[in-house]
């Protein structure tokens, strides 16, 4: 047999291979954690205190506002864990899903279904008796619509999944008017629009960078089964739409100049950062020449700093009253 220049290892030239580290209580903890998907709760609550402020005219009850956030914050974690436990699969598929505990085995299925329904039922309770029963009832509504209606029957079905879908996202607006009133109003609604037609181009931006790990996974989202320039133009008009209902809110909630100026000025740079990703594409950049992730933050940006002027204004109507 002929010699290489190959070297011959030897079973004594192989190292040994390490010894897998025992996961620690830590691990445990940072893996459900992980599980809720505490930067997509971090949006929910941004607004949901907002709302908590225009409908006690002010600063809330100090105990109706903590429980709340408390029982917010499981309520979403609840669905985001069982989220997890049926869309394990296609996580595996995608880059951007890969490091989460279901995709990884950190967390077993068995144990991310059970983390996510005592979670429910915890909230459920706490909300009911903390809070009132309506917000109990609405948290519910949020829960189901996410699990039943979004994650089994439309994210892979239809491209219209994260319209419909984000009806879900948008039920702590109205949970945070009921904590604090116990009862509906015309107000929150018009907020619930704003986050509604705020999620589609929100997304669909951040869905145009990942579109190759969207179409492995055989996830239809809008930028997979359609062509830049549609995705782009229905970026734009949903941009409109969320600009003329949170400008719309102005009459409805008899909100001061503050936030009516705010709601234009910050609706301003949104439609424009649109239009200019439309122009680009129209000019005939694409993929990721066309930087839609500046869309993409500058849209989180856009409904921070919106609710964070629905929360200031009701203090300043005190001020000037």
């Amino acid at each position: 047999m002929a010699l290489t220049n190959r070297t011959v290892r030897t079973a004594h030239d192989v190292p040994a291979p390490e010894p897998s580290r025992k996961a620690s209580p830590g691990d445990y903890v940072r893996a459900y954690v992980a599980l809720s998907k505490p930067r997509v709760i971090e949006l929910l609550l941004i607004t949901t205190i907002p709302v908590m402020f225009v409908a006690a005219g002010g600063a809330p009850p100090l105990w109706t506002a903590v429980y709340t956030l408390l029982f917010g914050t499981m309520s979403a974690a609840s669905a985001n864990a069982m989220n997890c436990y049926i869309d394990r699969d296609i996580d595996r598929e995608m880059r951007r899903t890969r490091q989460r505990p279901g995709a990884m085995d950190l967390v077993t299925p068995r144990g991310a279904l059970v983390y996510g329904l005592v979670l429910a039922v915890g909230s459920t309770v706490g909300f009911a008796l903390l809070v009132n029963v309506l917000s109990a009832a609405l948290s519910v509504f949020a829960i189901l619509f996410y699990i039943f209606v979004y994650t089994l029957l439309l994210k892979r079905r239809t491209a219209q999944n994260v319209v419909w879908g984000g009806i879900a996202g948008c039920m702590p607006v109205l949970i945070g008017w009921a904590a604090v009133t116990n009862s509906l109003d015309w107000a929150p609604f018009v907020l619930f629009l704003v986050v509604f037609f705020w999620t589609p181009p929100h997304t669909w931006t951040l869905a145009m960078r990942y579109r190759e790990d969207y179409a492995q996974a055989k996830v239809p989202m809008l930028p997979v089964v359609a062509g830049d320039r549609r995705v782009l133009l229905e970026c734009v008009l949903y941009s409109w739409a969320t600009v003329a209902v949170s400008v719309l809110f102005w009459p409805v909630a008899g909100t001061t100049w503050f936030y009516g100026a705010a709601a234009i000025v910050l609706g301003a740079l949104l439609v424009v950062q649109a239009h200019r990703l439309l122009s680009r594409s129209r000019a005939g950049v694409s993929g990721a020449k066309l930087k839609t992730m500046g869309f993409f933050h500058l849209s989180n940006a856009y409904l921070a700093l919106l609710f964070t002027a629905v929360t200031i204004d009701p203090l300043i109507a005190n001020i000037l009253a």
